[in-house]
């Protein structure tokens, strides 16, 4: 991608006026609020030195004090949509006035060693912050001007000029500059380590993206694979079928044979069908209050005819009285799903378990327990993995479509404990707002 080309302005400007730059002026604004009053506090502590305040200094220091609170509470409350321009307009108005007040303030107290030099430091300090080098060392020139300016003026109508005060405001000089040089080399080496690591972070999020849709890519590659793997069998099953009953010299049984053997393939790649519809395209649940101790009988009941036939027990541990708001169908498919393979996975004679408990108010757990051995862990890692099965005639999509209706109620299932003889997944469901649960969820 094309990198964005850096926008130049008239002052240059290095930052917009984002919610970054109105702190930033904030913290400007509180700054000169401190100097103005610790400079009118210093001027009142030491009057035998500069004289007493005159009601012009006072008026002056009150009315930029005034300016600057207002300018403060503008910022802290209502400066949300200034353009770009006018944050150049803010700056330049900010460091104009800060200059301004300074030279005033040195002619209202008309002292060879103001105090109020230190007001042209805050120039300084913002050029440093928002402008490009060229205009901080011009900000800089104009505040170590005016310092030796006052020097020679107060000398001039108040001679002798000595040599140490000119050396005083050659020392003040060096200190503008090298603060000013020093903040901006600062404030720009931040820049260039924030500008990098936007950089970065935005390299790496187009990679992540990248690696998203190959793994997306790579996903629907597989699911095709699989699912034309599993159509092309009992496709060619059929097609055989047909073909061999169609000759002259198949008698008919045979033919009636063939025919079964096609309608029974036709029925499998129908399953097929629906299964991978039901996992690729989940339906919306339709939540009602449902009692899960007649659900996980219900489930119970059905799966009990497969259970029977190798003497596997199904033991049914619900706690009493315990309702959700789920959506029924889709849970009792889930749940058939988890106790079928439970019971394919349990040896003869074993038992399984199904259980159900709500963990806390805004959700309901419903456990399927096996007594078989634990599941391997090249399985393990790839158990709820679409078209992905270790069963003969499974289709590996019994336990992603469960997951996926765990999902789409807002819940999960995971493999809980996977141990000997204790094998056991869990389902969570939040219950959204069941008015029988005795609790709300927010689901």
């Amino acid at each position: 991608m094309a990198q964005d080309k850096p926008q130049s302005r008239t002052v240059h400007v290095l930052a917009r006026f984002d919610e970054s730059f109105r702190q930033q002026e904030m913290v400007f604004a509180t700054l000169n609020l401190f100097v103005l009053a610790a400079l009118l506090l210093l001027h009142s502590l030491f009057s035998s030195l500069l004289g007493q305040p005159s009601p012009a200094l006072l008026i002056t220091l009150g009315a930029a004090f005034l300016f600057k609170m207002l300018e403060l509470l503008w910022l802290w409350a209502g400066a949300r949509t200034i353009s770009g321009f006018q944050d150049v307009i803010l700056v330049w108005t900010s460091i104009s006035l800060n200059i301004a007040l300074a030279l005033l303030l040195m002619f209202l107290t008309h002292q060879g060693n103001s105090p109020y030099f230190v007001l042209l430091a805050l120039p300084v300090l913002q050029a440093a912050y928002r402008f490009r080098l060229p205009t901080c060392i011009g900000v800089i020139v104009v505040a170590d001007s005016m310092t030796f300016f006052w020097v020679w003026r107060f000398a001039k109508f108040q001679p002798p000029s000595y040599a140490s005060e000119y050396l005083e405001a050659g020392v003040i000089s060096v200190v503008y500059a090298l603060t000013g040089l020093l903040v901006w080399l600062l404030v720009n080496q931040l820049r260039s380590d924030q500008k990098k690591l936007a950089d970065n972070l935005g390299e790496l999020e187009r990679t992540r993206e990248r690696l998203m849709v190959e793994e997306k890519l790579a996903v629907v590659g597989r699911l095709s694979s699989a699912v034309a793997h599993e159509i092309r069998n009992p496709v060619s099953i059929i097609a055989s079928s047909l073909v061999t009953a169609d000759r002259p010299e198949v008698g008919e049984q045979q033919r009636r044979e063939m025919h079964a053997i096609a309608r029974s393939e036709a029925a499998r790649l129908e399953k097929l069908t629906s299964d991978f519809l039901s996992y690729a395209r989940p339906s919306q649940p339709k939540r009602n209050p449902v009692a899960l101790a007649d659900v996980l009988g219900y489930i119970a009941e059905i799966a009990n005819v497969h259970a029977s036939k190798r003497g596997i027990q199904i033991a049914v541990d619900g706690e009493d009285g315990l309702r959700a708001n789920v959506d029924r169908e889709q849970l009792q498919r889930a749940l058939l799903n988890l106790l079928l393979n439970a019971i394919d996975a349990t040896p003869d004679g074993g038992q399984v378990v199904i259980r159900s408990s709500r963990p806390s108010v805004q959700s309901v757990e419903l456990q399927v327990e096996n007594s078989g051995d634990p599941i391997p862990k090249e399985v393990l890692s790839r158990i709820f993995e679409p078209f992905y099965t270790t069963k003969p005639h499974g289709t590996g999509l019994g336990l992603a479509i469960s997951r996926n209706i765990a999902r789409v109620q807002g819940g999960d299932l995971i493999v809980a404990q996977n141990e000997p003889g204790h094998v056991c997944f869990t389902m969570t469901i939040s219950d959204e707002a069941s008015p029988d649960s005795g609790a709300t969820s927010h689901g």
